[in-house]
């Protein structure tokens, strides 16, 4: 079922993809060549509980199996869903790091892709292009379209420069639970799918590789890679449609002013 929210909902889950903005933001000042995966956690975790918020990945999933940190932590070939470990990062890695709140009963859920150090021209084309999808995707989201004009988008200005374009993983509804209907995902076909409406939230997100679309899953239980080791890249807004257009709840702003004073 899609719920729809109105405006005093949307209103409190840009609090909560606010909340995730200004953690990327206190992780993209820490990320160098030398920093573990397990320290920007740390400080994600602090940031969220010290202003209110709860992580909404720790924990999360199979009681068997939860995940064990506040940030999915994703390494090069890495599509989502890799666990920070105390292993430091290196010159030329890339990673993307995604994050969920949970504050006043809503979630919050985006993600970032950093460079760590400097990196191959070849793979900043690749984070360049991504996010380019993400905002291309974004634009499609208006009363009116289906779920599939947005997946149509990003699906074409990826593989139109060579990508491999994930199809395991999708976007997803958002609200008082993280993943709702409906699915959204990064390929598809205009006109098909459910039908966008005022007061929709969803957590846009796409998962593009560098070279095949196929991924596997690692022994952990969560790690998602390229099944040809090849990097991948990976962005993600919370976006609301608000009198019929898209509104993006979460901001990259945050981010990209730490990343503009960081000296490296």
């Amino acid at each position: 079922m899609i719920y729809l929210k109105n405006r005093e909902e949307i209103e409190l889950m840009r609090e909560s993809a606010l909340m995730v903005s200004r953690t990327l933001a206190i992780v993209a000042r820490e990320v160098r060549p030398g920093v573990t995966p397990l320290y920007l956690d740390k400080l994600a975790e602090e940031f969220i509980r010290d202003n209110g918020g709860v992580p909404a990945f720790k924990g999360y999933g199979n009681r068997n199996n939860p995940f064990p940190a506040s940030l999915c932590i994703s390494i090069n070939e890495a599509v989502v869903h890799g666990i920070p470990t105390n292993t430091p990062l290196n010159d030329g890695d890339i990673i993307s790091v995604d994050c969920g709140v949970k504050k006043n009963g809503f979630y919050g859920d985006h993600a970032y892709t950093f460079a760590v150090g400097e990196i191959k021209p070849e793979v900043q084309k690749l984070l360049d292009v991504t996010k380019e999808c993400l905002y291309i995707g974004i634009e499609k989201m208006t009363s009116g379209n289906r779920v599939g004009d947005i997946s149509y988008a990003i699906q074409t200005h990826a593989e139109k420069n060579g990508y491999g374009v994930v199809r395991e993983l999708v976007g997803h509804g958002l609200g008082k639970n993280m993943h709702e209907d409906p699915e959204v995902p990064n390929f598809g076909h205009r006109g098909n799918g459910p039908k966008l409406k005022e007061g929709m939230v969803l957590a846009i997100e796409p998962m593009i590789n560098m070279g095949t679309k196929n991924v596997k899953q690692l022994g952990d239980g969560w790690t998602i890679i390229t099944a040809d080791r090849k990097p991948s890249a990976h962005f993600e807004h919370d976006v609301a449609i608000i009198d019929g257009k898209p509104e993006i709840l979460s901001s990259y702003a945050y981010i990209e002013e730490a990343l503009a004073s960081v000296v490296r």
